[in-house]
């Protein structure tokens, strides 16, 4: 059984990082596409980043230049590096991993975390 486990949630001031990781345990196997979505209270979830098993990043356009998303195979963690903050990111993060390739879209998903908490306060 797949288990992803997000931290490094928090508050922060506009312009502030934080770096937000997500541990995967159980199987590990044939997942080619890792991603980290967000969703704020009233909106739907956006993909916010996702990197492919050959290394491969997408980015959305809200985030490009700021966000940097990275793996650690060895440990099986995958992280998320959020620079110059705005109160606009303020959303609940989520990682996810899947067994198809990253298509843009949460369709390449077959497991999800519960999510860490990010605010920026301006």
């Amino acid at each position: 059984q797949v288990q992803l486990v997000e931290s490094g949630g928090g508050s922060v001031q506009a312009g502030g990082s934080l770096r937000l990781s997500c541990a995967h345990s159980g199987y590990a196997y044939s997942i080619y596409c890792r991603g980290w979505f967000r969703q704020a209270p009233g909106k739907e979830r956006e993909g916010v980043a996702e990197i492919d098993s050959d290394g491969n990043t997408n980015y959305a356009d809200s985030v490009k230049g700021r966000f940097t998303i990275s793996r650690d195979n060895a440990k099986n963690i995958l992280y998320l590096q959020m620079d110059s903050l705005k109160p606009e990111d303020t959303a609940m993060y989520y990682c996810a991993a899947g067994h198809k390739y990253c298509s843009g879209g949460d369709d390449a998903y077959n497991y999800w975390g519960q999510g860490t908490q990010v605010t920026v306060s301006s």
